[in-house]
């Protein structure tokens, strides 16, 4: 087991960051260049690239970026030298003056002498580093136009934001390059309609999503998954109301740490209510409804729970970023000498929903105390003690993230990969000692007296909606046969067949297996082709010698064919299922 700093800042990566700083000033420039009267807000490095933020003469389209990144190759092979100036506030507003954001960062600045960069005929408020020259930039594309906020706030302009990437080498650009395409293809966005699994209507309010029957499919599949999961371990599944009075969320201390996030309150019958942010007070009610002792201890509390979150309209992301989201949550309540076993168990379910779902990769983060902060310093101490205690004896690698615990308490995040390498927020841990203080929740101890309980809150697969992006990406949409919305489909090759095609899909059915029978007037093999673009694990083809024999010609979704029995070809087909294999094959 090791436990070591997050190492974000390498020399390479310090010096990856630079190159790609440097680039979004180079793009200004030919912004500048290209479209005289632009005003300029913020462009800096971020993960694989840059952007910089513009308020435009006109609208711009993915069709000026060709345009923008020939100028940008012009400036670069000029090799420009990027100069570094020191100016007081007041030569800076002169040197500044027509550019309205860049005077507003200006007139924010506590030092009474400010930074700037030149390069060529583009000169940018900026801390800097920069490289050396415009030369040293060797790798870089334009990629997308969005719009963006000035400073995130939706009462400020909409500017117009311009992405790139930039990378060491031209060749490791490339292989970027072919991940980014792979990861088009796999947008759960795009497959999400293209197989009919949900829909998003901005005119029924962004960022709710609207399952469709085969969605719906594969959600309750991992729900049901998920409850017997949870009953085996001692969980009992509850469920809460979605709005409480905003009384009980001022006592948990939500409005004053997470405000930002939650809806305005509605008033019914002169009392202020909420739509619920979170499920744990909802959990704490019900643990108060009887007198525990600690003979009762542990207490699981389990719930697909949905929860309301303020998200600003341009964060919103498929099913990855929304508004209205199931958690698959729980709580548990338990005395503090029971509090690492517990977040040990936790840990080992959450590594086995990983591996059943096929995500072999993740890393796991210890998020420590941020700088706005519940309870008292000794409750952080300890909750973290734990957390890094039961990550040690599960043996598991992690990280720590400095600051980026919740308000109530430290949290292990385990975020694993895609089959692209993307990082993904999964299951997370959390103690916390603050609610029970501020609820008073309590169970009578050996000695006959109260003591307060120690509280874990945890999901282990993270939102549905989340998770459901994820694993439509993961596997491009072709899901394992266990998860797939239709396992099975039925073609037969000619009218005459239909027959013998319905009964055995009816057979399946009987035995619990999602069959559909084609039995359209359209040829078998554009048939075929589009059980294949739905990403059906099984296509069976039968025709007279299948009818003749009680045979099926088995067609599994990566390729083959094989003729078996009925029986043969469902007991293989039952067994995947019952093992959840990852993939179909014969």
């Amino acid at each position: 087991m090791t436990c070591y700093e997050e190492t974000r800042h390498t020399p390479e990566a310090e010096k990856l960051e630079t190159v790609r700083h440097s680039a979004s000033h180079i793009m200004a420039e030919a912004v500048q260049s290209l479209f005289p009267g632009t005003k300029f807000g913020i462009g800096p490095a971020i993960e694989n690239g840059f952007y910089y933020d513009f308020e435009l003469p006109r609208p711009m389209s993915p069709e000026d970026l060709p345009q923008i990144e020939a100028k940008m190759a012009e400036i670069i092979a000029s090799n420009q030298p990027f100069i570094r100036q020191e100016v007081s506030k007041e030569e800076a507003r002169k040197l500044f003056s027509g550019q309205p954001y860049k005077l507003e960062l200006i007139d924010e600045l506590p030092d009474a002498q400010v930074t700037a960069y030149r390069q060529g005929t583009f000169t940018d408020l900026c801390r800097g580093p920069h490289v050396s020259a415009t030369g040293e930039v060797k790798a870089f594309k334009l990629i997308n136009i969005a719009g963006a906020y000035w400073r995130g706030d939706e009462h400020r302009p909409m500017l117009q934001r311009i992405y790139g990437i930039a990378f060491e080498s031209k060749a490791v650009l490339d292989e970027y390059l072919r991940q980014l395409e792979e990861a088009a293809k796999r947008d759960h966005r795009k497959l999400g309609k293209d197989l009919d699994l949900f829909s998003l209507h901005d005119a029924a309010g962004p960022g709710l999503v609207y399952w469709h029957p085969k969605g719906a499919t594969v959600r309750r599949i991992i729900e049901d998954f998920w409850k017997a999961e949870h009953i085996k371990r001692g969980y009992d599944i509850v469920y809460t109301p979605h709005i409480g009075r905003i009384d009980l969320w001022n006592t948990s201390g939500h409005t004053s740490f997470y405000k930002e996030n939650m809806y305005s309150p509605i008033d019914i019958e002169g009392q202020l209510y909420i739509l619920k942010p979170m499920n744990c007070i909802g959990h704490i009610l019900i643990y108060q409804t009887a007198l525990r002792s600690y003979r009762e201890l542990p207490i699981r509390y389990a719930e697909l729970g949905t929860v309301y979150r303020y998200e600003r309209s341009g964060t919103l992301h498929g099913l990855s970023r929304v508004r209205g989201f199931t958690q698959d949550d729980a709580h548990i309540f338990c005395r503090f000498d029971q509090l690492e076993d517990e977040v040990v168990a936790v840990l080992e379910l959450a590594c086995f929903m990983i591996d059943t779902f096929g995500f072999s990769k993740y890393k796991v983060m210890l998020s420590t105390r941020p700088e706005k902060y519940a309870g008292s310093l000794e409750m952080w101490e300890k909750s973290t003690a734990v957390l890094a205690s039961a990550l040690s004896r599960m043996n598991i690698d992690y990280k720590i993230d400095p600051g980026e615990g919740v308000f109530y308490g430290p949290k292990i995040d385990i975020k694993f990969e895609d089959a692209l390498g993307r990082a993904w927020q999964g299951p997370t841990i959390q103690v916390d000692f603050n609610n029970p203080q501020r609820f008073s929740v309590t169970y009578i101890g050996e000695d006959g007296k109260e003591h307060t309980v120690a509280m874990v809150h945890r999901t282990v697969l993270g939102s549905m909606e989340r998770f459901m992006a994820l694993l439509t990406e993961h596997y491009g949409g072709a899901f394992p046969v266990w998860l797939a919305p239709v396992q099975a489909v039925i073609i037969p090759v000619a009218d005459r067949h239909v027959e013998y095609a319905r009964k055995l899909g009816s057979e399946l059915k009987g035995e619990g297996i999602r069959a559909e029978v084609d039995a359209r007037s359209e040829r078998m093999n554009l048939k075929i082709r589009q059980a294949q673009l739905a990403k059906i694990p099984c296509m069976l083809v039968v025709g007279d010698k299948e009818v003749a024999a009680s045979t099926v010609a088995v067609r599994p979704r990566r390729g083959g064919q094989q003729t078996q029995s009925f029986a043969e070809f469902k007991a293989m087909l039952q067994k995947s299922i019952c093992d959840k294999a990852l993939d179909f094959a014969l």
